[in-house]
């Protein structure tokens, strides 16, 4: 018997290194990968999973961080659902850089502001150049954008390397895609059967 669920076109952006791959492989439930391989231009993976009953589809879109890329990455936010916004805890340079991601992904998508989730990657190092207040403290300008749209950003620190929160921030993207769809479309996207 088939059954219905959502699919989710989503996508992974931020500086180049700070470990969107990484997030991606391990939520993919391929483990960690033990070298850095650059991406070049965009890479994607599907993979079904259930949250909170519901089936979710979630197409994952990689997209290079590099800045020759920019151009190129206007083209992948096409049709995109929400995206994990993704900076190195120690890097602060790619912190710094989050909010031109999210506008190059609102400006570019088709449909304007969009759920994000703002991760901060690596933290399961020690030194660290970006503490959790001002990391919340950037979902929180960023929220100022959403509230009219019911949506606030959340802050989520992860490690790509040990597993942590590596399922909860794609999980807390795909609920709030959900929730921010169901206010303001009746049909959130399409729907896929199995």
């Amino acid at each position: 018997m088939a059954h219905a669920g959502y699919m989710l076109k989503i996508a992974l952006i931020g500086d180049g290194n700070v470990g969107k791959t990484s997030l991606r492989e391990r939520f993919m439930g391929r483990g960690f990968p033990e070298k850095h391989i650059m991406t070049i231009g965009s890479d994607f993976s599907i993979l079904e999973k259930t949250i909170d009953g519901t089936r979710f589809l979630f197409q994952v879109w990689d997209l290079a961080g590099q800045p020759m890329y920019k151009m190129v990455r206007k083209n992948f936010y096409k049709g995109c659902r929400g995206a994990l916004a993704v900076f190195d805890l120690t890097e602060k340079e790619s912190f710094d850089h989050i909010k031109e991601w999210v506008d190059e992904l609102w400006e570019n998508n088709g449909e304007g502001i969009l759920p994000i989730v703002i991760v901060g990657n690596k933290s399961d190092q020690i030194d660290k150049e970006v503490s959790e207040e001002r990391a919340n403290a950037m979902a929180n300008y960023l929220s100022e954008k959403t509230k009219e749209y019911g949506y606030e950003i959340p802050f989520i620190s992860t490690s790509a390397l040990l597993g942590e929160n590596v399922d909860n921030a794609f999980y807390t993207l795909g609920r709030s895609i959900i929730n921010f769809k169901k206010n303001s479309e009746p049909q959130i996207t399409q729907s896929y059967t199995r």
